[in-house]
């Protein structure tokens, strides 16, 4: 492990995510919703254009962002610390920012946007496509088999569908690491929520879980065991 490599990706992974704080407030809107226009906060209205959209630090003049850069940061030097000097690990932690803007919508507002999860995918799966050709077969059929899997979960009534789209990209990308990171992967963000919806339950609370951050958390936890 190289101590530089872990520093200059953690760098990148807190100067990128520091600019997710307003895009995940002007995406964490209803289905059915256009993004939003204005400060959930202030109701100040956001610039048209680039410029209302790209901005380093708070959503507004009233929000933090300091645990979204630190989250960055932490993801990008664990990946660092488990990928090493690769070829992999460019792939890998631009993929990460898109993943961090993913969790965060889906804690505010229960919802994955296909556009981002695609993105995860491109970035992630495109370039390890071309690092490790021999490895594409295993890949398509993790996702494949994952999809399979949480498409009848989504049938009954357990996920949400984005959940399903998400498991299946992330299948995807840890397919091209192995069959154990796959593995571990799909089990990981189940221990995770598990004991959570059993505490909610247990404490009464009426609440739906988001299971995008835990699918993140489970596929970082997976890459672990490549």
């Amino acid at each position: 492990m190289s101590p530089l490599l872990v520093i200059f990706s953690a760098g990148f992974g807190a100067a990128t995510a520091a600019f997710l704080p307003r895009l995940a407030h002007r995406l964490a809107v209803g289905r059915a919703d256009g993004p939003r226009p204005a400060c959930a906060v202030c109701a100040r209205p956001f610039s048209p254009g680039f410029s209302g959209w790209v901005r380093a630090g708070a959503a507004c003049c009233f929000g933090g962002y300091a645990w979204t850069t630190a989250a960055g940061a932490t993801v990008a030097a664990l990946l660092a610390v488990v990928i090493g000097p690769s070829p992999r690990l460019p792939p890998l932690l631009l993929a990460a920012v898109p993943g961090l803007l993913l969790a965060v919508i889906d804690r505010r507002c229960l919802r994955l946007p296909d556009r981002l999860v695609a993105a995860v995918g491109v970035l992630g799966g495109v370039p390890l496509a071309v690092l490790r050709p021999d490895r594409i077969a295993p890949a398509l059929l993790a996702a494949v088999a994952v999809l399979t899997a949480y498409g009848l979960m989504w049938v009954a009534g357990g996920l949400g569908l984005g959940d399903v789209k998400l498991a299946a990209v992330l299948a995807m990308i840890l397919g091209f690491a192995g069959w154990p990171a796959v593995v571990v992967g799909v089990l990981a963000p189940h221990l995770i929520n598990g004991p959570i919806a059993l505490f909610v339950l247990v404490t009464g609370r009426r609440q739906i879980m988001p299971f995008g951050p835990a699918l993140l958390v489970g596929a970082l936890i997976g890459l672990t065991a490549a």
